[in-house]
């Protein structure tokens, strides 16, 4: 029976009341002890002092492009890109080739991730068969095969009849409706923020609202149904706003947000080009702000990458036509968060925790994001002080599309601990 020892680091879970110099013993895939100064041998020690440890951490929200896209990305690839971001669990969205629909094709993910031994992977299904908006999918057969949530990530469900029978049924599954908000009659051809970025560029605009008034469409059958809503990637001010006010009348709904979407303006694109074009885009400084106060006030429930891999050679495509949305995040998001949002002191460790593993877990309806005895040993072990470079040339995805190539964070993810294995390790 293998056995692991974390010793002398801070044990933070906010979901036990944990937070102090802490031991962490773990056998065969399980914690059968946390306590200061535990004696006895194991087949490893792991020594932690000077580090947070952490409940694995929880993207509820990756693009991982196999089948179909291999070129941008692997389940191999990916997953590992999220064990060195300190990530033991991820859902992946359905929008590859073809559109994860069927059951079969959610359990063949599932045991392809599993035979690789790295992080944890929870399918995303599509609400809509191919995600053509015409007709639901079997979700009751999904989420039997495996599926966490319900998406046509890359588009938003199609119309608000097909909404309101997706989150009928969807009701008491445990599984959500994760919605990309975005109207296309509004969008258009738009590749940029709307304002005076894309005029400078010379390219079309893609306005805020546009994602403000799906995000109403979307809360109103939210409230009429009673299913769950979540809403992934908010980056205008008002839809933050909106979703607050919605908590407060008791709607079911979460959200998240990315870390490209809390640090950097649409002015990223002029010095980053299509390495920083995205769908939602970075929006106005006025919408930065109003994310970064919707995590400090508790609006927003969960900090996910939309991890987005593109080829180098599609990338390089012209930056108003051809060239694809979608940015890679898995290996800088704890960098990020520890530096702009920690460090700063707009939230507390214990609050970081809990919107990249607490609730991203509950979000999933999954039993992670707990340090507990007798619970499942996967552990994110982070050092809040490291400071790094990040250079996308050295990172485990495939792709290279990243607007923080260069940048230096304050804070690093020093191991990742899957069922009790480390699966990685700083340096390794």
């Amino acid at each position: 029976m293998a056995s692991l020892l974390i010793k002398g680091g801070r044990v933070l879970s906010p979901e036990d009341g944990l937070d102090g110099e802490l031991d962490v013993r773990i056998e065969d895939g399980v914690i059968r002890e946390i306590a200061p100064n535990l004696q006895g041998a194991a087949d490893e020690t792991l020594e932690a002092r000077g580090n947070v440890v952490a409940p694995g951490f929880v993207d509820i929200h990756v693009h991982f492009r196999e089948p179909g896209g291999e070129i941008s990305e692997t389940l191999e690839t990916g997953l590992a890109a999220a064990v060195a971001g300190g990530f033991t669990a991820v859902s992946t969205m359905p929008n590859t080739k073809p559109v994860i629909d069927r059951p079969e094709l959610v359990r063949a993910q599932i045991e392809k991730a599993r035979g690789l031994g790295l992080a944890r992977l929870f399918p995303v299904a599509a609400v809509s068969m191919a995600s053509q908006g015409e007709s639901l999918t079997d979700v009751a057969a999904l989420v039997a095969a495996g599926a966490v949530a319900f998406s046509d990530d890359g588009r938003p469900v199609k119309t608000a009849g097909l909404l309101r029978r997706a989150l009928e049924r969807t009701r008491d599954l445990g599984a959500p409706i994760s919605d990309h908000c975005e109207d296309a009659s509004l969008s258009g051809t738009g590749v940029v923020n709307e304002g005076p970025v894309a005029a400078q560029l010379g390219v079309r605009g893609i306005p805020g609202t546009s994602e403000d008034v799906c995000v109403a469409r979307d809360l109103v059958m939210a409230e009429a149904t009673g299913g769950r809503l979540h809403l992934t990637h908010v980056s205008t001010a008002r839809s933050l706003d909106m979703v607050r006010q919605a908590k407060r009348r008791g709607v079911r709904v979460t959200c998240e947000v990315t870390p490209h979407h809390f640090t950097l303006t649409d002015e990223a694109v002029l010095a980053y080009g299509t390495n920083a074009k995205m769908n939602p885009p970075l929006r106005s400084a006025a919408d930065v702000e109003a994310i970064r106060a919707g995590i400090a006030d508790g609006t927003v429930d969960a900090i996910a990458t939309d991890h987005a891999p593109h080829a180098p050679e599609l990338k390089a495509k012209p930056l108003g036509t051809e060239a694809p949305f979608g940015v890679i995040g898995l290996e800088t998001a704890v960098g990020v968060a520890l530096t702009e949002l920690v460090h700063t002191g707009l939230i507390s460790l214990w609050h970081l925790v809990s919107l990249v593993s607490v609730s991203p877990a509950r979000i999933i309806n999954q039993p992670l994001g707990r340090l507990q005895v007798g619970g499942t040993a996967d552990v994110t072990v982070f050092n809040p002080e490291l400071e790094w470079t990040y250079h996308a040339v050295e990172g485990r995805s495939k792709s290279r599309n990243s607007p923080f190539d260069g940048r230096t964070f304050r804070g690093a993810v020093t191991a990742t601990i899957v069922a009790g294995q480390v699966v990685y390790r700083r340096g390794m």
